[in-house]
């Protein structure tokens, strides 16, 4: 223990926040805060042995730094100067300091502990280089704060000590009061440590400190050891009075005590209760024998016989029913009483339910009905409908083929999951869903393993369980939507769902068992083919649905979507009619989408209004068995709105027996959709086909056509020229590829500048004394691939020649250095968004020839379609007129 040290004048205060140090504490620290690091180096690093430093409480003011030290105002005075206002503090014991300043208002304790350092040591992070300090302090003496001021970066005060002399203690010691509490003090501590002795088998060394140390150093000592709250530690720190100081201590010693001794007790209590269990357990089995020996047995064990006979009526295989009967005898000899008991029972009754053999029959396979099932379902589609032909074709021939897993991939609300749901009708199968989109999880897959609190089987098994068939037709929905983290990756676990040769000994974590997938008919469904890790797409095959045409669209609508949302409304042709115009109109003004679920939602917004319409003018009329009695004011005011006019009147005939009465609707005539009630219903238009026109109506813009989630899209690329110094700015959230793909572009443009008539000669640049800036609008949508360099060529030679690109052209392709297009994918979204957009020109790469195969007939009517072997030929195609600059010039 430290011996009284005298204090200099002033010292260097270092804030706690929340926490005090009484004298005799050891704490360790790690000073990180610029502040601090200054403290820590002025008055301890450099001092070595001699240095000391304040160690002042620190409330919790409003928005204290989290740091160990808060963190100080700016502008304070630098390390020689001191600046900031002085602060007097005062006797009082309950008075706090107060010191404001620009930025934050951090209270005070007037009264701190100085502490020197046992322990300094410093270090550098990496990669900042920032200096930290780590401290291990040691409290020695109380002392109380006169005045408080700011020495460079930290605080210091000028302080006075609170200390007793070594006179005024020998009088203390001779007061009969402390000499009373000075006992009591040590009597509850050494009980104390006496019961921690039981418990730890330690307290040897606190003994010697009960007879070596004074009792008003102990105080601090023991009270510094225990978890009390703030406002007690400061209570502490402010008594200055040994008599008050060991009464406080006595108390909390004593409190300490006793919950230790109300902790025994719990801990007694509760061995006590399963000592009883135990007791329990041993009654029930002599119970049990005894009613065996009589032969009067209860009701007790039905549902574990139940649960047996279940699992033996299940099919298991002759392996899993010998891990089945393990387990059964195991949870035999347990306890519903006993942990772990309802686990095994649950996992049991999972095995039981399985259907290990139990298959669905299927029908005879009838290909021309199937073909006509897939027709009525889904309109168009013809190359995905004779795939799934084929694979039906197949499966008859050889029911226990191991085809190909299919892949629909394609934008929303194309079809993939009803094309699913369309295959397993046509074998005759159970169809089961099970949804991957956000599953970060392996465990969704492979289940938890049994050891965790709340595991379950994987999702897989789930359905399985759920349809209680072992060959349904399973589709896994989004599988291009999981992700990977800490917990696995998924699409890794369903390799093995997916492979042919392994799924027959599918392990789940829970059943750790395996379960033969071998029958299960699986079906993809993915929006990009991009995301799916390239070992889990092998084992599957992709079929892409790239999105419908206006006119498939226009066909659908009339056959399935609009009978559809009539009945999902109660409605019907009497009362809500559209005609195919306002369908057509709804496709070309509302909804540009490569799927129809838009175009299904403005129907159903169409079917909201005519519902509103029709509750509004109908009422129940109530009809009696005497038609010609009916008086009612509401028939009388149903007449009174006619006008007039003939009312045509239907009788309900009416069982003589029951008098029921009939509610019936009735309207005059049905709604008709017509522009206006599109305008009033839809609202304005949101698209029209002037729109390109419009948008490449003046020089240095040009139209794209790119590839995303949801299809193809015509995409807008602007470029404009400004003074500057020749550089290029991009905007509208571009990835690394694009962004390469507009430095490729502008230099192939500054390259050929002469020729293309945009200098007047090579010695020239174009980029002299102005910037060149590129947009891409809808700055808020992410874009990134390499499809877009011609379209960006175009743009910069409209901008420099300042000549207009044909508003009726969209072009797609990469460029090369050299000025070769090269060819891109998604050929067919990209043809369908511009036949959607209205424009009537697509120039595309020479070697994308072969993928006009896909393309729709009507498609490719109403378009022309330019194919581009070198960049030229795109500028060829891209002006009105061809380029007037090529004659003459060396391309």
């Amino acid at each position: 223990m430290a011996e009284s040290v005298e204090l200099p004048g002033r010292l260097g205060i270092l804030p706690f926040r929340n926490k005090v140090l009484l004298p005799g504490a050891i704490i360790r620290i790690r000073c990180t805060s610029p502040s601090s690091v200054k403290l820590v180096e002025q008055e301890l690093w450099q001092r070595e042995e001699k240095g000391l430093i304040g160690i002042l409480p620190v409330r919790d003011a409003a928005e204290t730094a989290a740091a160990v030290v808060p963190m100080l105002s700016q502008g304070v005075g630098s390390d020689s100067g001191e600046r900031s206002t002085r602060v007097q503090v005062g006797t009082s014991d309950s008075q706090r300091l107060d010191v404001k300043n620009q930025q934050e208002n951090i209270q005070w304790h007037p009264r701190g502990v100085a502490a020197r350092a046992l322990h300094l040591s410093r270090g550098v992070e990496k990669p900042s280089g920032r200096v930290t300090y780590t401290v291990i302090l040691e409290g020695l003496c109380r002392f109380s704060v006169q005045e408080l001021s700011t020495r460079g970066t930290y605080y210091t005060a000028r302080i006075s000590p609170l200390e007793m002399t070594k006179t005024e203690m020998e009088q203390v010691e001779q007061d009969p009061d402390f000499i009373t509490l000075s006992r009591q003090f040590k009597a509850t501590a050494m009980e104390l440590i006496s019961v921690l002795e039981q418990k730890q088998k330690t307290g040897g060394r606190t003994k010697v400190l009960l007879e070596t140390v004074p009792v008003h150093k102990l105080a601090d000592i023991f009270v510094a050891s225990f978890e009390i709250s703030f406002e007690e530690q400061l209570s502490m720190l402010d008594s200055v009075d040994l008599k008050v100081r060991l009464s406080k201590a006595t108390e909390i010693v004593d409190r300490h005590l006793q919950s230790i001794r109300v902790a025994e007790k719990i801990t007694q209590k509760v061995e006590g209760q399963l000592s009883k269990s135990q007791k329990e357990f041993l009654l029930r089995q002599q119970m049990r024998a005894i009613k065996e020996e009589l032969g009067d047995n209860d009701d007790d064990e039905d549902d574990v016989a139940a649960l047996e006979r279940k699992m033996q009526s299940a099919g298991m295989p002759s392996n899993i029913w010998k891990h089945a009967q393990r387990e059964l005898r195991r949870l035999k000899k347990m306890q519903p009483q006993q942990p772990g008991y309802n686990s095994s029972r649950v996992y049991l009754e999972l095995l039981a339910d399985l259907p290990w053999q139990n298959a669905s029959e299927e029908l005879e396979l009838d290909l021309k009905a199937a073909k006509e099932h897939l027709d009525s379902d889904h309109y168009g589609l013809v190359k995905v409908k004779q795939r799934i032909i084929e694979y039906l074709a197949v499966r008859k021939l050889k029911p226990d083929a191991r085809g190909p897993v299919l892949c629909f991939v394609g934008p929303p609300g194309v079809g993939k999951t009803s094309l699913a749901s369309s295959i397993a009708a046509a074998l005759g199968r159970k169809f089961v869903r099970i949804s991957l989109g956000g599953v970060k999880d392996e465990a969704d897959i492979r289940g938890h393993r049994r050891t965790y609190i709340g595991s379950m089987p994987g999702r897989l098994i789930e359905g399985l369980k759920r349809v209680a068939v072992c060959n349904p037709v399973m589709l896994l929905d989004e599988i291009d939507k999981t992700g990977v983290d800490v917990r696995g990756d998924p699409a890794s676990a369903l390799l093995e769902v997916l492979d042919p040769e392994q799924n027959r000994t599918f392990n789940d974590h829970y059943l750790n068992v395996p379960f033969d997938l071998s029958k299960v008919v699986f079906v993809a469904t993915a929006n990009r083919v991009q995301p799916i890790p390239p070992p889990l797409l092998d084992r599957m095959e992709v079929i892409e649905l790239p999105g419908y045409t206006p006119e498939e669209k226009l066909k659908i609508a009339m056959r399935h979507l609009i009978p559809r949302v009539l009945d999902q409304h109660g409605l019907s042709s009497e009362f809500l009619q559209i005609p195919e115009d306002m369908v057509k109109l709804v496709i070309q003004r509302y909804t540009r989408e490569a799927g129809v679920r838009n175009l299904e939602r403005n129907l159903a917004a169409l079917a909201r209004a005519a519902a509103v319409r029709v509750a509004e003018q109908e009422q129940a009329v109530p009809l009696s068995k005497d038609v010609h009695q009916l008086g009612s004011p509401l028939l009388e005011n149903r007449l009174a709105d006619a006008d007039g006019g003939e009312v045509e009147m239907e009788v309900i005939p009416m069982s003589v027996n029951n008098h029921e009465i009939s509610n019936t609707f009735r309207i005059a005539s049905p709604l008709v959709v017509d522009e206006a009630m599109l305008e009033k219903v839809l609202g304005p238009p949101r698209f029209d086909d002037k729109e390109t026109a419009e948008r490449v109506a003046s020089p240095g813009v040009s139209v794209g056509l790119v590839w995303t989630t949801f299809g193809g899209e015509v995409q807008f690329v602007e470029a404009t020229a400004m003074v500057g110094n020749g550089e290029l700015h991009l905007t509208g959230q571009l990835g690394d590829v694009i962004k390469e793909s507009a430095q490729i572009a502008l230099t192939w443009v500054r390259a050929r500048a002469a020729d293309l008539k945009l200098a007047a000669s090579e010695d020239i640049s174009i980029l002299e004394g102005r910037d060149i800036h590129i947009h891409f609008p809808a700055g808020a949508v992410p874009k990134d691939g390499p499809s877009a360099g011609v379209t960006l060529v175009t743009a910069l030679v409209s901008l420099f020649s300042q000549r207009r690109v044909r508003a009726d052209t969209a072009m797609t392709g990469e460029i090369t250095l050299r000025g070769l297009v090269l060819p891109v994918g998604g050929v067919k979204d990209k043809i369908l968004a511009a036949h959607r957009y209205g424009i009537k020109r697509v120039i595309l790469p020479e070697r994308n020839l072969k993928d006009l195969v896909e393309v729709p007939a009507a498609v490719l009517a109403n378009l022309e379609v330019l194919l581009a072997k070198r960049m030229e030929d795109v500028l060829e195609q891209a002006f009105e007129g061809g380029c007037p600059w090529r004659q003459g010039s060396k391309l």
